[in-house]
């Protein structure tokens, strides 16, 4: 069970890893292709007014997919953040036990103390009716 568990974990982080890869590389691949068609280097048998509408056109369909990339890993960094949350059960289980053990340290020794001072004042009353019952001022 526990293998099971520990090879799940493992292919959702390589699935994150490369969902990062794939939305980086779209990203860098649109952005180069921006700045090509910026420049305007393109020798085609198109006119210069068709050319730049076409390179308008798959300009904003290039950013289009810089946004979409963006969006992507902006949910990759949400689902990482809930992956750690959800999976950081150990260390969250060592600090419930760490404040466990502590509390229940401190609540024997506050039970002690009480004790101590119940024993007292048993003490004290015992003594103090003895005296009232023996007292000749009665």
């Amino acid at each position: 069970m526990q293998r099971n568990l520990t090879q799940s974990k493992e292919a959702l982080l390589k699935s994150y890893n490369s969902r990062l890869k794939e939305d980086i590389r779209s990203m860098r691949e649109n952005f180069e292709e921006i700045i090509r068609l910026a420049k305007g280097e393109n020798d085609t048998q198109l006119s210069k007014i068709t050319q730049c509408e076409q390179d308008t056109y798959e300009t904003q369909v290039r950013a289009a997919n810089i946004v979409r990339a963006g969006e992507s890993l902006m949910k990759l960094v949400s689902d990482i953040k809930q992956y750690l949350i959800l999976n950081d059960f150990h260390s969250v289980n060592e600090a419930i036990c760490s404040n466990s053990s502590l509390y229940r340290s401190t609540q024997i020794d506050r039970d002690n103390k009480l004790m101590a001072v119940r024993d007292d004042m048993a003490a004290d009353l015992y003594d103090l009716e003895e005296e009232y019952y023996t007292s000749i001022y009665k």
